[in-house]
Order: structure tokens, then sequence, then C-alpha cells
């Protein structure tokens, strides 16, 4: 038996976006479980819905407790604070049981279908995940400021603004090959994105032509569109991108599971299009691929998703903040993927590879929450 007998949380006030999940079982194990968007709100899931059901569960069971914590009456089918919550759960479990067997997660899914990932750089900058909600600066949908200097060589969002063709190069020297940038969301925060006008359609199409300027077909461009815009506005940026031939337009439009929508979308325009982040759940991406509404599937698993990633064939690219890596982010974990020419190498520790530092728990700004049996 592998039985859970204490859940935890850990936010911290200074990164309020994150929370992390430990499970600890009698074998003396811990699970390590990450989300993100609604720290607060997950965590009030965690020890409010599901810590009582958890507690005595033996953790191997991972099928029957995932099954269980996304009944349809537990986040509704839909990408709720539930379902990231049972997510994060998820994770942790899959980290017990690559510890309790001496294998990496990849492996404990069915092993590893390649011996490298691709990675792309969203071009966000230091701030990106620090804040508490999507409405403020801690998310890369903030809206840069004529002059905003930047913080450091990675803030990269400021980068894109200023001139997208030099950021390319700066990603191709260390071994990128691809990047993903969001021009046109600063357009929509003033009209709520029912319509751009040809001016601020070529102001945003810019950054494209810079880079393709800057470094040719040398670098994949992604195109981050936030589920800002309606059909119509999003028709016309996505024509207006083809001749750049971006990798994808990803969330162009404001109701991403709005197949219809997408339908028309796709049948107007040769920009591939990716969705969703704001999307949850099998089912819903087997359903959106059916009615040919998406060309590539954006699952958001957290950054914990790097295994799943080398286990499925499918996997085109995982996505990754280099500003983050590079910064705050590898002082609060044991290890962080190890990049090579632009693709994460296949890990070979147990589990996830990864725990928190102990002194994460021990920073003034820690809020730790645990429930135990008894």
């Amino acid at each position: 038996m592998s039985i859970i007998n204490k859940i935890r949380t850990i936010r911290l006030e200074k990164i309020p976006n994150i929370l992390w999940v430990e499970l600890e079982t009698d074998e003396g194990l811990i699970g390590l479980g990450e989300t993100y968007r609604g720290a607060q709100a997950v965590e009030g899931v965690l020890h409010g819905e599901m810590g009582s059901y958890l507690l005595g569960k033996d953790s191997r069971q991972i099928e029957a407790i995932s099954r269980t914590l996304m009944t349809p009456y537990i986040g509704y089918h839909s990408a709720s604070a539930e379902v990231r919550a049972a997510s994060a759960v998820d994770i942790a479990l899959w980290d017990l049981f690559g510890k309790r067997n001496g294998i990496p997660v990849y492996e404990a899914l069915g092993g590893a279908a390649r011996e490298q990932v691709p990675v792309y750089n969203t071009c966000a900058g230091y701030s990106f995940n620090t804040g508490s909600s999507v409405y403020n600066s801690g998310n890369s949908r903030r809206i840069i400021q004529a002059g905003e200097a930047m913080q450091g060589p990675y803030d990269d969002q400021i980068a894109f603004t200023e001139d997208a063709g030099i950021l390319a190069k700066s990603l191709l020297k260390e071994g990128y090959q691809a990047m993903k940038i969001w021009p046109f969301d600063t357009f929509a925060a003033h009209n709520g994105g029912g319509m751009i006008s040809q001016k601020d359609l070529k102001q945003g199409i810019e950054p494209f032509y810079k880079i393709r300027d800057a470094v040719g077909d040398s670098i994949e461009i992604m195109c981050e569109l936030h589920s800002l815009w309606s059909l119509p506005a999003a028709i016309t940026i996505c024509q207006a991108l083809e001749p750049y031939h971006i990798f994808w337009a990803e969330d162009p439009i404001c109701k991403m599971d709005d197949s219809r929508a997408l339908q028309i979308l796709r049948s107007q325009t040769s920009t591939p299009i990716c969705g969703s982040e704001t999307l949850a759940g099998a089912v819903t991406f087997r359903q959106m691929l059916e009615q040919n509404t998406l060309d590539y599937v954006m699952a958001d698993l957290s950054w914990s998703g790097v295994h799943l990633a080398f286990h499925a064939s499918s996997a085109l690219f995982q996505e990754v903040v280099r500003a983050n890596m590079a910064t705050w982010y590898q002082e609060l974990v044991t290890e962080l993927p190890v990049m090579t020419n632009g693709k994460f190498q296949k890990p070979f520790a147990p589990g996830l590879g990864t725990s928190l530092r102990p002194e994460v728990k021990e920073r003034g700004d820690a809020v730790i929450k645990e429930i135990r049996t008894n």
C-alpha cells in the first residue's frame, strides 16, 4: 500500500499565481504537483473539497482517483479551479508512482518516444506568472508602455515590442528555434476586440516582418491572440499573417469552444489555428478536432508536462519562458530541464526528477496549508 496521509499546498505571496501541491504517503515519499492561475481558489478546492477524500487513499490508484476528482459534479467539465486542482493532484500521483518504482514519469506512462523535445520561447518578461490574476502585470497580456525599460536581457515582451528581429537573433544564438509573440493585444484593449483598423493591423504585423527580415525562415513564429477577438477581426488578422508563414495563431477568438466560428475562421485563412489553454479535458479536445476546428492542440499541463511530451510522439513543442527559467524559477526547484540546441533532453531521475527546494517553505512570504490523517 501507499496511503496518502498528508496533503500540503504551498504558494508564495511574491509569486501568488502558482500553487504547488505535495502528497505524502505512509512509505515516506512525497509527490509534487503544480498548477497556476487562481492559486487561492485551487487551494480552497483542495482543502475544502478534495482533501477529505484523498486522505487515506492508496496513491497507486491513479485512475480511480482521477475519475472521482473529475466527476461531472466537480468542475462541471470546465477549465475551472476544480479541474486545475485535480490536475495538480494527478501530477503529484504520477511523481509518486515514478519515485516508488525508481523510474521517470515518461517511463511510467509507457516509455519515451524520443530523446529530445523541441521548445519554444514564450516571449514574456521576468514578471510572467508572478501576478495573482490575468488582470495585472503578472500576466503576459499586460500592455507595454512606450519607452518602458527592460529589466534584463530576457525581458522579451519589451524586446519584441521594440525590435522583434533583434530578439529573434538573440533566441537563435541560444539555440531556440521557435518563439511566440502577441503584438495585437494592445489594440484589442481599445475596443474590446470587435474590430481592428488597418493602422493597428499594420503596426501589429510589423514584428513579424522584422523577424523574417532579420533571420528569414531560421525560426518558427507563433502568434498568441489571447482569445481577445471577434470572428471578423480574427479573420482579418490571420489573413494578414499569411505572408509570414507563422506556425500557428493561438486562441484567435473570444470563445474557443465555438466550433462553428472556428470552422468559418479555418475556411477563410491558411494560417494554422491552435487552441486552447482555456479548454480542459481529453473529451473536449477530441470533439474540437472531430469538428475540424483546430490544426494544433494547446494542452495546458502546467510546467510539469515535459514528461508527457517525451512520451507522446505527437507532441510538437514544449513551451518555456526563458526569463523565468534563468531567474526566479530556478531558485524554487532542485532541478530544471536541460536544454541543448533548443531542445529539452530526456531526464533520468525518478518521478518528475525535481522537487521544491527546502528553503522555499522557510520563506517569509510562503503560505503553507496542510491536512493529515489523525
